[in-house]
């Protein structure tokens, strides 16, 4: 290789010395981006995978607690006539709004790590609606899904129990 004899000139290296350099073809360096490329997407679904179970179950334990400290209000409102599926969607709705919230903050973070790899590597940044959407998407309905346990059994207090609540 024309290269390696050059580097080995520059560098006052015997023929029967070593090199102290290694060269990369492009050959190369596309095999290695390759190959960080197959780790990453074989990953990837994994750790969407677990970080979704553990959203679901911080938002129903976030649920829980709501639907236990507001024990009296969901008392007084079923008293006042509250049907049980009012409850159920007054549950639901907030465990959806706040998963979409941190569905969204999670597809900026996404978005900036993102930029920040392709600002590091030779990798773009490749941004697409479609897997956007299918973030926010998944996380609204693993809030759904996770509020349900929350909101059956806030639905299901009995008024006058919930009224003596402290």
């Amino acid at each position: 290789m024309e290269a390696e004899g050059i580097m080995r000139t520059r560098r006052l290296l015997r023929p029967s010395e070593a090199n102290n350099f290694a060269l990369e073809t492009a050959d190369d360096a596309i095999s290695f981006w390759d190959n960080i490329s197959r780790i990453l997407f074989t990953a990837l679904p994994g750790l969407v995978a677990i970080s979704l179970v553990v959203g679901g179950i911080v938002i129903m334990n976030i649920m829980l607690v709501s639907v236990m400290e507001r024990t009296r209000e969901i008392g007084v409102r079923k008293a006042l006539g509250a049907r049980r599926r009012d409850i159920l969607a007054q549950v639901l709705i907030e465990s959806a709004t706040l998963s979409t919230m941190g569905a969204i903050l999670g597809v900026l973070a996404g978005i900036g790590i993102a930029t920040l790899v392709a600002s590091l590597s030779p990798m773009p940044a490749a941004v697409s609606a479609k897997w956007i959407a299918l973030g926010v998407t998944l996380g609204m309905s693993v809030g759904i899904i996770a509020g349900v346990y929350p909101a059956s059994q806030a639905s299901k207090l009995d008024p006058v129990d919930a009224l003596r609540y402290e």
